[in-house]
C-alpha cells in the first residue's frame, strides 16, 4: 500500500455545527503531509478521527488500512501521537518517562536511542519539572516516536519554542522523515509547513480548498514576481513582472552589475493561505 491514509466524505457535526463537511483526502507512505487552516476549521476533529480518538458520523477512512472507528490495541501501536498539551509527570526523570511509555509497545526503540535523537542526552537524569519549554515538547516529541511508529501525528509541535529551538526541531522531524515515517502535522507557522511538509491542506469551514505542495499552492510558483531596487535620486521601485529573470537582467546591464537594493519577490505561503481563507470569509 502507498497510501497511509485514505478518506472519502468525511463528515462531523456539533448540533448544527458541521466540523467536517465532506473531506476526502490522501497521504503517502512516508510522505511529511501539513494540516492549515485558522482555529475552528475542523484540523483537530479531524486529526481526532485518523487518530481513532473521535467517531465520524460519514465517509469511509482507512488509516494504515484500517478502520479506526474500530481500532485495535495492535494498529494504536504503529501510532505515535503529540499533541498540543504536555504530559504531566514532574516527579519522573527523561530517562523514566520514556522507558515508561517504552513498556507500552510491543517493539520499541530502544528509550536511550530516543533520547539521544530527541536532543536529550545530557539531561537524561534531569525531572522534567526541571526542564525549559522546548524541552519539554521533546520529551512529548519522545514519547510519541519510542513505539517505532509507521505514522506520527504532530499537533503545533514547536508552540511556545524559541525561534533556535524550533529550527532544532525541525532538523528532527526532518530525520524521521528521512527514516521513513509517515508525519500528519497541523501548524500556524507558514514557514514551518514550507520547510518540513511535501504537501499541505488548507481547511476552512470544515472543507478542504487546496492540497498541493507548499511551492504550487494556490498557483504560487507562477505568480508575478515584484522587482524592487533603488533608484538614484528617486528612490525605491518596484516593477509587477512575470519574467523577472528578463527585468532584473535589463537593470544589472543599466546599473552595470550590482543592481542597488535589489529584491525579487514572488507571494509567500503565508500570503496564499492568508488569500484563500479571506476568500470563505
Amino acid at each position: 500500500m502507498s497510501s497511509a491514509v485514505r478518506v472519502s466524505g468525511l463528515a462531523k457535526r456539533y448540533g448544527e455545527v458541521r466540523a467536517v463537511d465532506g473531506i476526502d483526502l490522501e497521504i503517502e507512505r512516508g510522505e511529511v503531509f501539513a494540516l492549515l487552516g485558522p482555529n475552528g476549521a475542523g484540523k483537530s476533529t479531524t486529526v481526532e478521527i485518523l487518530e481513532g480518538h473521535r467517531r465520524r458520523d460519514a465517509g469511509r477512512v482507512e488509516v494504515l488500512g484500517h478502520d479506526p472507528g474500530r481500532a485495535t490495541r495492535q494498529w494504536r501501536a504503529r501510532l505515535g501521537i503529540v499533541a498540543q498539551t504536555t504530559r504531566e509527570a514532574p516527579e519522573l526523570t527523561v530517562r523514566e518517562m520514556v522507558r515508561h511509555f517504552a513498556g507500552y509497545y510491543p517493539r520499541p526503540r530502544d528509550p536511550d536511542e530516543v533520547i539521544e535523537a530527541v536532543g536529550l542526552t545530557d539531561k537524561t537524569r534531569t525531572r522534567l519539572a526541571g526542564l525549559s519549554g522546548g524541552q519539554r515538547r521533546r520529551v512529548d516529541v519522545a514519547l510519541g516516536i519510542v513505539g517505532d511508529p509507521e505514522l506520527l501525528f504532530l499537533d503545533e509541535p514547536t508552540t511556545g519554542f524559541d525561534p533556535e529551538a524550533r529550527r532544532a526541531f525541525w532538523e528532527l522531524i526532518r530525520g524521521l522523515a528521512h527514516d521513513g515515517t509517515t508525519i500528519v502535522l497541523t501548524t500556524h507557522y507558514m514557514e514551518e509547513a514550507e520547510v518540513l511538509a511535501d504537501r499541505v491542506a488548507v481547511i476552512a469551514g470544515g472543507r478542504i480548498l487546496a492540497v498541493d505542495t507548499p511551492r504550487e499552492l494556490g498557483g504560487r510558483a507562477t505568480e508575478v514576481a515584484e522587482v524592487s531596487w533603488l533608484e538614484p535620486a528617486e528612490g525605491r521601485r518596484t516593477l509587477r513582472a512575470a519574467s523577472p529573470t528578463q527585468v532584473v537582467a535589463e537593470l544589472a546591464e543599466r546599473f552595470g552589475g550590482e543592481v542597488p537594493g535589489l529584491t525579487v519577490a514572488r507571494p509567500t505561503l503565508e500570503d496564499v493561505y492568508l488569500r484563500m481563507i479571506g476568500e470563505t470569509q
